[in-house]
């Protein structure tokens, strides 16, 4: 497979430039790789943070928008995000209503994200954590033992929770309805991934 990077080590900062240079309503605070939505009124509504492992696009900047995501907090590649840099994503968006972290079934998203949310908390910030866990091919079968793996991941079934919790967020609901309409989604919600052949890290 042929790849226009221009160096490996640089490749997610490259992406994140080139991303927030082509959309003018997203910032990026490059230091800690987030991505935010200018346009947000970050006071009047609450605002949905999610992110992980580059490698995904147009995951996870590509969800940022109206009716969707308020900033994204990007890691290497196929690596989680730090808790400083999540930390800064809600300081850089929360408002008096509070924010909703979307996180993804990954043990390093789960720490990170939700140690990030503790400090957050202990800062004065109103902050929620929902966890997507939509992949039906690794929850556990009827008599095994959920400590057998980590459980099933966050996959495809993440964008229709940053889609309905988004929705919830757009008209104004607080942040407690909307932390249960994403839980619901995430309830009824299965996806499985599959793929045709491996994946191709960059150089």
């Amino acid at each position: 497979m042929k790849q226009l990077v221009d160096a490996t080590e640089s490749v997610v900062d490259d992406f994140l430039e080139s991303f927030a240079s082509v959309n003018a309503h997203v910032g990026l605070i490059r230091e800690a790789r987030v991505l935010y939505d200018q346009r947000r009124p970050q006071k009047h509504r609450v605002a949905l943070i999610s992110g992980g492992g580059s490698g995904h696009e147009p995951a996870h900047g590509g969800y940022i928008g109206d009716g969707m995501l308020s900033a994204v907090v990007c890691g290497g590649v196929f690596a989680s995000p730090s808790t400083s840099a999540v930390l800064t994503a809600i300081r850089k968006v929360t408002g008096d209503a509070g924010c909703l972290l979307i996180v993804k079934n990954y043990t390093g998203d789960r720490l990170n994200f939700g140690l990030a949310m503790e400090m957050a908390r202990a800062e004065g910030y109103c902050v929620d954590m929902v966890v997507v866990d939509d992949d039906c091919a690794l929850r556990a079968a009827a008599g095994a033992e959920e400590r057998e793996h980590a459980g099933a991941r966050g996959i495809a079934g993440t964008v229709l929770v940053h889609k309905l919790a988004g929705a919830a967020a757009a008209a104004g609901t607080p942040l407690a309805q909307v932390a249960a309409e994403a839980r619901r989604v995430i309830d009824e919600v299965a996806t499985m991934g599959c793929a045709f052949s491996p994946c191709t890290l960059p150089g």
